[in-house]
């Protein structure tokens, strides 16, 4: 009887030395209905940082999507009711980012 082993890499990051990302092309998803409110975020760099922001405040009760734009430096929050602006900060800071206020 023989074993057969696999061995698989894991990389922690989709950044390259330049911040670029290497990321599959996201597919377009319909727009949630919902209230919709804009935030400026500080730190957001690449598509690891996208992933992580979207994660993490899509996990948050209310929350129906979370679109980031990087080249803007905003995300886009939309929630059942209005959106905790202290716990949405709260976890954009935990994720390691700096919220900055609404977008105007």
């Amino acid at each position: 009887m023989s074993t057969v082993r696999e061995e698989l890499t894991v990389t922690s990051s989709c950044c390259t030395p330049d911040h670029s990302c290497a990321t599959s092309a996201a597919t377009p998803e319909k727009p949630a209905e919902g209230v919709v409110v804009t935030y400026n975020v500080a730190g957001m760099t690449c598509g690891h940082c996208k992933a992580t922001l979207t994660k993490e405040i899509g996990a948050l009760d209310g929350v129906l999507s979370v679109e980031v734009d990087l080249g803007a430096g905003q995300v886009t929050v939309t929630a059942t009711a209005e959106p905790d602006d202290a716990l949405i900060a709260g976890t954009v800071d935990e994720a390691g980012y700096e919220l900055t206020g609404r977008a105007a």
